[in-house]
């Protein structure tokens, strides 16, 4: 296979396991969503984004180096120094696995009820923390394989944890209520699905280390036989992962970081306009609801555009500035254009999504806000995983933080104006903030343009579906009056989809924002959705 096919290979295994992890973690929240009630939603979104938080601390970055630090060992012929290194971040990943299970055992009373205002979520926080303990060493493992060339190893060990995960979560919260506790306690259980899952990746990942070992057996690498490299002292390889993997840990802590902090603001913010029951309600439609739904829109356009980051690392490398400069306006224009659609069906259909998926139809606003957003999250992502791939972490890095700060300053701004929409803007303007600053830094290296002078063709296009995604939607709500509400609810969704999914291209063609001629360098899925529709475009 060669390094061009095992790439996209890899690319397409890791896209699929990402996709497949975000459509169960939305099937997982569904149910739960139904079983848990307003405090138990509220103690497992508290729980769940305290956990993703932290996991992204204690692993982010780190296997993405690690797998660069063991790949290029085992090119040179080192593999004794790929084995150190690999044994050095299993040494941290058990440490520190051990030291954040602790600490979030612990301290779950000052998250819960200092930082949240949600006592009753200490029980979930301690049931989550033990997931803390497998987790990173798990993506040590993950990073390794990924250095090996082994992409699959960790595909299937995601989509493993995430089955465990959602099965057991959805099971034992059943069963805790079936014996008569409430909520809370169910939440508790729904948590501890993340403990089983942790340990169905970690088996996973031990079979694919047996089989690595058997293989290497039989190609004749052996560590052991290589003494000439063979000590490198730990000291030196921790210096050496968190030189390069901190400003990557930092970057990639937006989400969890903005969600936690939402997690955190809710109540606290809210609580003196709408109550205590009431700001917990907002709270538990804010995780339960809107969080998961507002996921699933970055998937498909970052999967596309991700694909393209090493290309634009390796024309950069070579300072091929013209290559550099198409495919940085590929990717963005990529990015923009496959996730304009997907935000605009889940934004208008809001109503028709939250009644047809989860308990009450409260609460549709919230959902259609945070989706809404979304779409600068992707090109946040993008533009993150580009600076990345110039070797330019360091700024990205700052531009996070300064995103972090913009948040934080516009929820408490306009919270006490706007409610939760003043929190969720927040979110937005960290999102908005973030990209504006790494495009700018990457239009000092190289010239690009996302669109040029198709912006006006691009934004009427958007008004347009979003009117009719919004019609469609309110025919979905009038037929509640006929029907079952779940199935016009159905009907209505479907109705958006299918409108918007079908328009949007068309109209991308006939206002020339998509043009024959620049088609050969779109990825092939989308040149297959284009190409027969350019006879509509007039020279």
């Amino acid at each position: 296979m060669s390094k061009t096919e095992s790439f996209v290979r890899g690319t397409v295994i890791l896209a699929a396991a990402a996709l497949i992890a975000r459509v169960l973690g939305l099937v997982q929240r569904v149910p739960l969503e139904h079983m848990l009630g307003v405090t138990g939603n509220a103690s497992f979104t508290v729980a769940n984004n305290l956990y993703l938080m932290l996991l992204a601390v204690a692993t982010a970055g780190i296997p993405s180096t690690l797998s660069k630090m063991v790949s290029e060992r085992y090119a040179l012929g080192r593999p004794a120094e790929a084995q150190r290194i690999y044994f050095a971040a299993l040494l941290f990943a058990g440490v520190i696995g051990v030291i954040m299970t602790v600490g979030l055992y612990i301290f779950a009373p000052f998250f819960a009820v200092y930082s949240s205002k949600v006592p009753e979520a200490i029980l979930a926080i301690r049931a989550i923390a033990p997931s803390l303990l497998l987790f990173p060493m798990i993506a040590m493992m993950r990073g390794y394989f990924q250095g090996r060339n082994l992409m699959i190893a960790g595909g299937i060990s995601q989509i493993v944890e995430q089955i465990a995960r959602v099965f057991t979560a959805i099971l034992l919260a059943y069963i805790i209520l079936q014996l008569g506790y409430g909520g809370v306690e169910a939440s508790a259980g729904a948590s501890f699905g993340s403990v089983l899952g942790s340990i169905g990746a970690f088996a996973v990942m031990i079979y694919y280390a047996f089989k690595m070992r058997k293989q290497d057996q039989l190609e004749g690498i052996d560590a052991r036989s290589d003494k000439d490299h063979a000590v490198i002292p730990l000291t030196q390889i921790y210096g050496d992962i968190f030189k390069l993997s901190i400003p990557i840990v930092l970057s990639s802590l937006t989400i969890p970081a903005v969600y936690f902090i939402d997690s955190i603001l809710v109540k606290p913010l809210l609580i003196g306009q709408l109550g205590d029951a009431m700001a917990t309600n907002v709270l538990a439609i804010l995780g339960a609801r809107a969080q998961s739904v507002a996921g699933i829109p970055p998937i498909l356009a970052i999967a596309l555009s991700q694909s393209l980051i090493p290309i634009i690392s390796a024309a950069f490398a070579s300072r091929k500035m013209e290559h550099l400069k198409n495919q940085i306006t590929l990717a963005l224009r990529i990015s923009v254009l496959t996730g304009v659609p997907i935000v605009l069906i889940f934004s208008t259909a809001a109503y028709s999504v939250n009644g047809l998926l989860f308990s009450t139809q409260e609460g549709a606003g919230i959902i259609a806000a945070l989706t809404l957003g979304t779409i600068f999250q992707i090109t946040m992502m993008t533009t993150n995983s580009m600076l990345i791939g110039i070797n330019k972490a360091n700024l990205s890095m700052v531009h996070v933080m300064i995103g972090i700060v913009v948040k934080l300053i516009a929820s408490f701004a306009l919270a006490p104006f706007i409610g939760i929409y003043g929190i969720i803007a927040g979110t937005a303007l960290c999102f908005i903030t973030i990209t504006w600053m790494n495009i700018r830094s990457l239009r000092h290296i190289v010239t690009f343009s996302v669109l040029g002078n198709r912006w006006i063709g691009f934004i009427v296009t958007v008004v347009v579906l979003g009117g009719i995604g919004l019609l469609l939607n309110q025919v979905g709500i009038v037929l509640t009056a006929y029907m079952n509400d779940r199935v016009a609810f159905f009907i209505g969704c479907c109705m958006v989809g299918i409108a918007i999914l079908l328009v949007y291209p068309v109209m991308l063609v006939l206002l020339k924002v998509v043009r024959a001629n620049e088609l050969d360098s779109y990825p092939k899925v989308l040149r297959k959705v284009f190409r027969p529709l350019m006879r509509l475009q007039k020279n």
